[in-house]
């Protein structure tokens, strides 16, 4: 059979990349929040001990029960098990990539650093409030930005009062640092 009809098994890190997910820039480091740490290690957790044990059990049922070929809880369990495997994988490998900043410890508080809550101004009077975290945080509905995102890359090193551009599609567009907040130190 020509090569050409062959799938190549191949150990790609890109077969690990979860839809959705960023890749972390080639030479960076993978900065993420204490909280964004520990998030993603109580899912791999869950996966491990509790939602893959459960798929094995009923992958393991459905066998039982003959024809495996028209067993839709087999089909259906496998590939709910390959889906797990490959969060596992992902996770596992972020995880063990992960450099943790805790940003409470920051002595310059009036500049923007990782893990910074920062207030800004745009030309036009809109004023729009964003936490720099790590690639695997980000959420836009609660504002949470990665640091490799152009707002985040305008804005890292910037004091309040200072203005940065900003590069848009549209064009740079100048933006006004307003306030800079970082959390809480804890005891």
């Amino acid at each position: 059979m020509n090569k050409a009809f062959v799938k190549e098994s191949t150990d790609n890190d890109d077969d690990d990349l979860e839809a959705g997910q960023p890749a972390i820039p080639a030479g960076a480091k993978n900065y993420i929040t204490p909280a964004g740490y520990e998030r993603m290690r109580n899912e791999l957790l869950h996966l491990i001990d509790e939602a893959r044990p459960e798929v094995v059990k009923l992958v393991s049922w459905a066998a039982s029960n003959g024809d495996r070929s028209e067993n839709g809880d087999y089909i259906y369990g496998k590939r709910r098990l390959r889906e797990i495997d490959r969060r596992i994988r992902f996770l596992t490998k972020r995880l063990d990539l992960a450099e943790v900043v805790d940003s409470s410890r920051q002595e310059s508080v009036d500049q923007v650093f990782f893990g910074a809550t920062v207030e800004y101004g745009t030309e036009d009077g809109e004023v729009h409030t964003v936490t720099i975290v790590g690639v695997d945080e980000v959420d836009l509905d609660r504002g949470f930005v990665s640091w490799v995102s152009p707002v985040a890359r305008a804005l890292i090193k910037a004091k309040i009062g200072d203005q940065v551009i900003l590069h848009t599609p549209a064009g740079p567009a100048p933006i006004d640092v307003l306030d800079v907040q970082y959390p809480q130190r804890s005891a």
